[in-house]
């Protein structure tokens, strides 16, 4: 039974389990249809986050393996950044995508301090990719999880709401303080995720990632933009003054120079 939509919706990944298999990869790719990997030059590897790979897993020392996707953030930035509403966080949780009224400006890429949002740059009609938690397929009954985790063979990432899944990770924790490191990625960092993860490994982050909410910060930093864009605008309204005014004083100046021959013509 899916959780309700008053819950934010989670995913807790226990790196302990994971044993690297993709599984969750391929469950993404093949709901969500996003084609085969292609080794971009603009990737760090074709495993690598992209346009067709939503989730992936970052390789650490020992064999360990940390899945990697959209955060769902409880604050997302990109949504706060995106001036037109493209991206927007849904009441369950998820942050969900509108490819058909995206205007292509990337302020989310930019806003996002995991650096998650991908950018379908070999289309002809390009468009932001990254997870979206399967939300339409949840709420339409189709699935009662995300693609990801019904995939995973050793239930090493699992689905529920975060309040279920923050208990589930302080139990593991505080039951075996030996194993993991005490400490919960997700809870706190960004204002607090939707992906948490527990790990008997530090994990690393961008050092973008803050532990405060960034949505204010975000929004302060982005809402002149569209000023600037009327000051390009204005700019450019003037520019073409000028040089339309200066192409008139040629004009005239060309009708001057033959009315003046004409009349020295005319006078032998």
């Amino acid at each position: 039974m899916k959780p309700a939509a008053k819950h934010h919706w989670a995913i807790l990944t226990d790196v302990t389990k994971c044993i690297g298999c993709e599984s969750c990869v391929e469950g993404c790719r093949g709901a969500n249809h996003t084609g085969r990997d292609q080794p971009w030059t603009w990737q760090n590897g074709v495993r690598d986050l992209s346009a067709s790979r939503w989730t992936t897993i970052d390789r650490l020392p020992g064999n360990h393996y940390v899945r990697r996707q959209c955060r769902h953030c409880v604050s997302p930035a990109c949504a706060s950044a995106c001036p037109v509403g493209a991206l927007k966080k849904t009441p369950e949780g998820p942050v969900v995508y509108d490819a058909s009224i995206c205007m292509g400006c990337r302020y989310c890429m930019m806003a996002c301090p995991f650096q998650i949002p991908r950018y379908s740059w070999d289309s002809a009609i390009p468009a932001v990719r990254k997870c979206v938690l399967c939300h339409d397929r949840i709420e339409s009954g189709e699935a009662r999880e995300p693609a990801c985790t019904s995939a995973c063979p050793v239930d090493a990432t699992i689905f529920g709401t975060r309040e279920e899944l923050l208990k589930v990770a302080k139990q593991r924790i505080a039951a075996n303080p030996n194993v993991y490191r005490s400490h919960i990625w997700g809870e706190h960092e960004a204002g607090g995720t939707g992906i948490l993860t527990i790990s008997d490994v530090d994990i690393p982050l961008p050092n973008t990632v803050p532990t405060d909410p960034l949505p204010e910060r975000t929004w302060a930093a982005l809402r002149t933009v569209p000023f600037v864009f009327l000051g390009v605008g204005a700019g450019m309204v003037g520019l073409r003054w000028l040089l339309g005014r200066r192409d008139q004083l040629r004009l005239a100046e060309e009708k001057a120079r033959a009315a003046e021959a004409s009349a020295e013509k005319s006078e032998e």
